[in-house]
């Protein structure tokens, strides 16, 4: 009987451990900006956060905000682009969506750059009720910076 306990105590111990070794207990790969070299104090930005009010996506050191406003003729789609930890704008990129509508149609916008509002525009002449999909494709002097955004309408 003692055996026995002590087969099945050693036999769950090394279960245990065995689960425990094939836990990936390392942190997903993210684009972490490097350390500054500067000993000024920087001013820190929540650059996850949206600071127009849309969807936001971090990609290197671009931040990527998608902002859909419901007009009577589609949706107006308002797109910020900004670089660097002070958000500055990007103004002179190739910026385009392509959408997939709930009906499962595709279609793609270019957006241009608005100057007064310092973002990328474009109406999306589609009302129809449902989730829409968004690839926005930017091409930063040959640099290709996406993003993948949704919205419902």
């Amino acid at each position: 009987m003692k055996l026995v306990r002590l087969s099945l105590i050693v036999f769950t111990s090394m279960g245990l451990i065995f689960l425990g070794a094939c836990n990936n207990s390392e942190p997903a790969a993210t684009n972490t900006p490097k350390p500054a070299t500067k000993t000024e104090p920087v001013a820190k930005t929540d650059h996850s956060k949206p600071s127009k009010g849309g969807q936001v996506v971090e990609v290197g050191k671009y931040h990527l905000e998608l902002v859909p406003e419901p007009e009577t003729k589609g949706t107006h789609i308002d797109f910020y682009l900004l670089s660097g930890d002070k958000h500055e704008i990007v103004p002179n990129a190739k910026v385009t969506a392509q959408v997939k509508t709930p009906k499962g149609e595709q279609k793609t916008l270019n957006l241009t750059y608005d100057k007064e509002g310092k973002h990328y525009a474009a109406l999306l002449p589609e009302s129809a009720a449902g989730e829409y999909q968004v690839v926005v494709l930017s091409d930063i002097k040959g640099e290709k910076v996406n993003g993948r955004f949704s919205f419902k309408r």
